[in-house]
Order: structure tokens, then C-alpha cells, then sequence
């Protein structure tokens, strides 16, 4: 849990310090005191709730894939979820969805533009505690149109048989940076941590739950990982997931920081000229003397 609040103060350092370890060793974590305003959070739940209720339960029970579920081989291959995928940036699809109350929409777009602040607010630190220019990701994923985003707004149905089922099966994310807002009841979610499945409880308080993608481990040459995570199906209850993506824009060339890259293509005989004289040394400033000479060479024979 990264308590925000804390980034204003005598904390700042330290608060900084356990996202990045977050980040390096986890790949996923909560924030409190995230600057969303709670009261608006429980109405886009409650919203969300209302239209499955109204407009998608009955169909989802009736769909074949729900049906599948009676053959053990067909339902390994299923995902027990009714959902639906809003685009907001870099433009809007919500009024192709006929369906959605305007209370919906408007709630969900203001609850967006609070949650793009975050988003934006948590690649800066992301960029600082990576020794990255402020703006790094938020540049890196911009292409022509800025950073895309969108939610996925999904239900994983009370379950007859959880035990055939995934809620959604085992996968990382192929964006940057996740954040969701989930159940404050029903559990499900699980995230794959040194050979075992976590369980993450269900979010009191509306904290905000928070992973990174596979973009970002590609940006952060490998420092920050995507981590595999699943849902797993419930018989007794009925779990809300409302996942906001900030992602690359789809024209945004993605390729490691530069200056997050190892040192490459030296000959290991001048390395071992410098090593000689800084042995006892840091090793950072020996890496970023032979990034430099690799790159002196590579221009020379460009």
C-alpha cells in the first residue's frame, strides 16, 4: 500500500523509494489517498452495477458461453466475464454504446479525467525513480495523438462451477500502466509472485489497485516487470472490475530508455583497460564511460 499523502512531506524519499520496489520486485501494488474523489468512485461502481444488472446479466446467463460450462474440455478454454471496452483518449467511443444511461457517461468521464491525473502523476515518479527526464513515458507513449486510454468495464458472474473456470485466464498486460478499480467484496484477483498465486483482497476504501504492462517493461529495459495475473471464478458472489489503461498510442515506437540500456557492442579488452585502473570503483560510471565509447564507435563506422 503507497499512501500518496505522503509524497508531500518528510516521507516524499521514502515513498519513493517503495513504489520503485514495487515496480522492480512486485509489478503490481495499491495507492490510498490517490486524489480521486471517493464519493464519485462509488457512484461509477454503482452506475456500472445497475447497467449489468439491467442490460447484461440475463443475456450473459443465456450466451453459450455460459452454456459451455456444462463440458469440462470446452470451459479450460472460456472466460467467465460479461464486459464491454470504453476508449477515451485519444477519442471517445461511448456514444457508440446506445445502451449506457447519459448518468453513466458523464459519471464515467469525469471519474476518467481525476484518473488520467494519477496516471499521469504516477509515470512521473515511475520517470524519476528510473533516473528518466519527468515527461519520459508520458513522451515515449505519445505519438501523434498523445497516450491512448481506455477501460475495460467488466462483471465475472456468481459461478455454478468456479472449479472448471477461470474468471480470465492467465495473461500479463500489453500496455503501461493499469489501474483499477474493483470490488470491495467479492475476491478473485490473483497475481503470480516467486512461483505462487497472491490473492488480492478486495479494495476497502476505494484504493486503487495498480500494475504495469508489458510496454513498460520493454521501456524500462526489463527494471519494472509486467506480472501474470488471472481471475478466478466465484460461486457466492458477483465481482466488479473496472480497469483503466494508460497506454501507448498505437503509432508510438516503443524501445528501451537509452539511458536505462546496457553498455553493447565493445570489446571486452577495453573494458578491461578501464576495469583495471576502477576496479574499486562503482561499476555505474565504468558502464556509462564504455555506453559512450561504444556509442564514439558505432558513429565513427556509421
Amino acid at each position: 500500500m503507497i499512501d500518496f499523502d505522503k509524497l508531500d512531506g518528510e516521507k516524499r524519499a521514502e515513498t519513493k523509494a517503495l513504489l520503485h520496489q514495487a515496480c522492480e520486485k512486485w509489478g503490481f501494488f495499491q495507492i490510498d489517498n490517490h486524489g480521486v474523489d471517493k464519493k464519485l468512485m462509488e457512484k461509477v461502481k454503482h452506475l456500472v452495477n445497475t447497467h449489468y444488472e439491467e442490460s447484461m446479466e440475463r443475456s450473459f446467463y443465456e450466451s453459450e458461453r455460459a452454456k459451455a460450462l456444462e463440458d469440462k474440455e470446452t470451459a479450460s478454454n472460456i472466460d467467465w466475464e460479461s464486459s464491454f471496452f470504453l476508449w477515451h483518449r485519444p477519442t471517445s467511443n461511448t456514444d457508440e454504446f446506445t445502451n449506457l444511461s447519459e448518468d453513466l457517461r458523464k459519471t464515467m468521464d469525469e471519474y476518467i479525467a481525476q484518473l488520467f491525473k494519477l496516471a499521469e502523476k504516477l509515470s512521473e515518479l515511475m520517470c524519476e525513480n528510473l533516473g528518466l527526464e519527468k515527461g519520459y513515458i508520458r513522451e515515449a507513449f505519445s505519438g501523434n495523438a498523445g497516450p491512448s486510454v481506455g477501460t475495460k468495464v467488466a462483471k465475472y458472474p456468481q459461478c455454478p462451477r468456479p472449479e472448471l473456470v477461470r474468471g480470465l485466464r492467465e495473461h500479463t498486460d500489453a500496455g503501461g500502466i493499469i489501474l483499477l478499480l474493483q470490488d470491495d467484496q467479492v475476491p478473485g484477483l490473483e497475481f503470480y509472485k516467486d512461483g505462487e498465486w497472491v490473492e488480492i483482497p478486495p479494495s476497502k476504501n476505494n484504493t486503487i489497485f495498480v500494475n504495469t504492462g508489458d510496454q513498460l517493461e520493454v521501456l524500462s529495459n526489463g527494471r519494472y516487470k509486467s506480472a501474470l495475473h488471472r481471475v478466478m471464478a466465484d460461486k457466492n458472489g458477483s465481482r466488479l472490475s473496472i480497469a483503466t489503461f494508460y497506454n501507448p498510442s498505437g503509432d508510438a515506437i516503443i524501445s528501451p530508455a537509452p539511458k536505462l540500456l546496457y553498455p553493447n557492442h565493445f570489446r571486452f579488452q577495453d573494458y578491461l583497460k578501464l576495469y583495471a585502473t576502477t576496479k574499486f570503483a562503482d561499476k555505474g560510471p565504468r558502464f556509462e564511460s564504455m555506453k559512450n565509447m561504444a556509442i564514439g564507435h558505432h558513429s565513427l563506422h556509421a
